[in-house]
């Protein structure tokens, strides 16, 4: 496997480093003559050429890197992948929504890898601070800021939001894993009239989480700094700092006579094994090459990035104008849902459109909820739990792995489920759950019990306090405890009265039989 380069530049002399240490390698396209002179003699074995074609008309390299203006990448990007290319591209992948999406269809088309360079993705550090936040040790975060800020090379060809902040817009979304519904961007121009020096841009997210961009470089100093506010502690990632890179701090706030009294504790250093980004970026586009496999950082991640980055710079045009990014992206309908500000919601798991999560609710990892659903005050949904459409959890409920609900499922205030028959403390039971499952529309009532692996048939109703103990069957009314069959109900929720085997719904005119105590619908409602 060897690898063309396309610029040997500002960023791109890096690149030249890591690829000749890596071995892979094979030539290098850079028109500035000087730097192609110092290439060669530095790389004496390596073709070097102003001329793309020869790079990509030559069968053995399978991969190209492109680290060359931004306003130049869309251009190479697309020649790269219509010969056949796997493509590297440093950020920003394009200009515009527009360029982005035909870049992603191209290399869809013709089935290559796409990868953007949001080199942050492959720290070390930040992989480790990711972990911190999915496994829950932050707590819900509620707010995020970054600082990328320096006093080096100023740019013509673009301003400091698309040449620094799309490294920390891509940190935003790799930690929250949630796109934001709102931003805004303020910013000054001082060296040229209409290039920004320096931008704070803003990121409202559904799920309650505020973030803060700050970028310039006109600033006395360099600093590359993360703040993670979360409900149980803080952290600091400072990429300037030698050591002691992250920090926790588990601090607390403590209310006295209804007033904030903060406490503060000793600073918690996080260990990671040092390695250098780029190196690892690298080595991860040859192993999407080898694999075929998706890169972290896919054309898909990267026009995520790259409309925020439009977004941004439609409301610095406008002198900071809200603007709502409803910028509809391939497989991102997850973000369509409310989550309130007090609510946690882990990651990964899958939330449909339209779905609601209220007051101090706990939606953990893995879990799936459907389309429509309303998930209460105070409930906890525990990884592996299924959830069906319009699936009405009201408050107080602890949905305990093994639990699978059905569509149109009903769970009324204060139920409980249970996922072990024989629950000890000092016994680890995990490798025992049980599964319990509610069928389409059945209806379980305020501080019922159902113990686990039995089955709530479809359009069932399980009455106020009762104790299921055994399978209810569909439509059954089960009241008591232990739960015992008290009568048969219609879809619509209106008790049934057989006259023999048979009986019609006196509401919604449902037909249904019965035969051995199993209800079967056998007909549907009257139009009226």
């Amino acid at each position: 496997m060897t690898i063309g380069l396309v610029g040997a530049g500002s960023w791109g002399k890096n690149h030249l480093r890591v690829w000749r240490e890596l071995g892979v390698l094979r030539s290098v396209c850079e028109v500035d003559k000087s730097r192609s002179e110092k290439v060669k003699k530095e790389s004496p074995s390596l073709l070097v050429t102003p001329v793309l074609s020869q790079l990509l008309e030559d069968s053995k390299i399978e991969g190209i890197v492109v680290a060359t203006p931004a306003e130049t990448h869309f251009r190479l990007v697309k020649e790269c992948l219509l010969a056949g290319k796997d493509v590297l591209v440093e950020k920003p992948m394009a200009l515009s929504v527009a360029e982005g999406k035909e870049l992603n269809a191209i290399a869809k088309l013709n089935k290559r890898i796409l990868m953007v360079g949001h080199v942050l993705h492959y720290h070390p550090g930040l992989q480790k601070l990711k972990d911190l936040i999915s496994e829950g040790e932050l707590g819900k975060i509620r707010y995020i800021y970054s600082n990328r800020l320096n006093f080096g090379k100023i740019r013509t060809e673009e301003n400091i939001l698309w040449s620094f902040a799309p490294h920390d817009i891509s940190v935003l979304l790799m930690l929250l894993n949630e796109m934001p519904f709102q931003v805004s961007s303020q910013g000054g121009n001082y060296l040229h009239r209409s290039i920004a020096d320096v931008t704070i841009s803003s990121f409202k997210f559904r799920s309650g989480v505020n973030a803060h961009i700050f970028v310039s470089w006109l600033h006395p100093s360099k600093e590359q700094r993360l703040v993670v506010v979360g409900e149980r502690q803080m952290a600091v990632f400072d990429d300037m700092k030698p050591e002691s890179k992250l920090v926790l701090y588990p601090h607390k706030i403590h209310w006295v006579d209804h007033l904030p009294i903060s406490e503060k504790a000793d600073a918690i250093t996080v260990d990671f094994e040092e390695q250098e980004p780029l190196k690892q970026e690298c080595l991860h586009f040859l192993h999407c090459i080898e694999s075929r496999k998706e890169a972290k950082t896919n054309g898909e991640e990267g026009l995520r990035v790259l409309s925020l980055l439009n977004a941004c710079q439609q409301s610095l045009e406008e002198g900071g104008n809200l603007i709502r990014t409803e910028i509809e992206l391939e497989g991102q309908d997850q973000y369509k849902y409310f989550v309130h500000s007090t609510a946690t919601v882990d990651s990964p798991c899958e939330i449909g459109e339209g779905t609601k999560i209220w007051h101090y609710s706990h939606i953990m990892k893995e879990s799936k909820l459907g389309k429509d659903c309303n998930i209460g005050q105070n409930v906890v949904v525990s990884p592996g739990c299924v959830l069906g459409k319009n699936v009405k959890v009201q408050n107080n409920i602890s949905i305990y792995t093994g639990v699978i609900c059905e569509d149109d499922v009903f769970l009324g205030p204060s139920m409980v489920f249970t996922n072990v028959v024989n629950p000890r403390s000092h016994v680890i039971r995990r490798h025992e759950y049980q599964q319990t499952l509610v069928r389409k529309g059945a209806s379980i009532g305020a501080n019922a019990t159902i113990i686990c692996g039995n089955t709530i048939g479809c359009y069932a109703f399980v009455g106020a306090g009762a104790v299921v103990t055994k399978d209810i069957p569909d439509y059954a009314v089960a009241l008591g405890n232990p739960a015992r069959l008290s009568g048969w109900i219609c879809q619509c929720g209106d008790r049934l009265n057989f006259l023999g085997n048979k009986a019609e719904c006196q509401q919604c005119g449902k037909a249904y039989k019965k035969t051995d105590q199993k209800v079967q619908s056998i007909s549907t409602p009257n139009p009226d």
